[in-house]
């Protein structure tokens, strides 16, 4: 909603009600209004896997929501502080970006930066920001997105506790921009004691 009013290409997406399904086009991706790690997420190709797919969500959350698949390049990008990090293009080798393909070692490509053209890149920092800053984000977030064939960018969400393990994509974009493991930590954490002291 407030990627919308913001005026930030985001994907089509309805509450569930019942088992209607959605009013735009398979594929559709089934997910949990809380989670993350896309776990209890399933994308449904064939309407008549909407059931498995939506007591999988529910599993996690009462609250379920509908959203239109864009097919295409992952990408993320880190802000840390209101600057935005080279984008991450994320290629999993099982297809789809699970959560075993995120945390396990060996599992995901993640190609920094990404194998897009530089005006695309920048096209994406811009919208992470403005994503960021829409949210009223401060300290460290990471910006998902999808580069349809076209072109087109959608911001997919933000996630404002991103992973910070050996395979999570914040601080691999960090060391790509020469910020080492700890100092990344430590600026997140002054940045989080200068909001307090606020």
């Amino acid at each position: 909603m407030i990627f919308k009013a913001s005026s930030i290409p985001t994907p089509d997406f309805v509450p569930l009600e019942g088992a209607k399904g959605a009013p735009f086009p398979l594929p559709w991706v089934v997910k949990p209004a809380s989670e993350g790690s896309t776990i209890g997420v399933t994308v449904v190709e064939r309407e008549e896997d909407l059931g498995k797919a939506v007591e999988l969500a529910r599993r996690y959350d009462e609250e379920v929501f509908i959203e239109r698949f864009i097919p295409g390049k992952e990408l993320t990008v880190a802000v840390v502080d209101g600057k935005a990090f080279e984008v991450v293009e994320v290629a999993p080798k099982t297809g789809i970006y699970d959560y075993r393909a995120k945390y396990t070692p060996g599992m995901t490509d993640y190609l920094i930066p990404a194998t897009v053209p530089e005006q695309k890149r920048e096209e994406a920092k811009a919208l992470a920001l403005r994503a960021y800053e829409a949210l009223g984000c401060w300290g460290c977030a990471r910006v998902d997105m999808r580069m349809e064939e076209g072109g087109r960018i959608w911001v997919l969400e933000v996630n404002t506790i991103p992973g910070m393990t050996e395979t999570s994509l914040v601080p691999k974009a960090a060391a790509y921009e020469g910020v080492s493991f700890d100092d990344l930590v430590l600026q997140m954490l002054k940045g989080a004691s200068l909001k307090v002291r606020r």
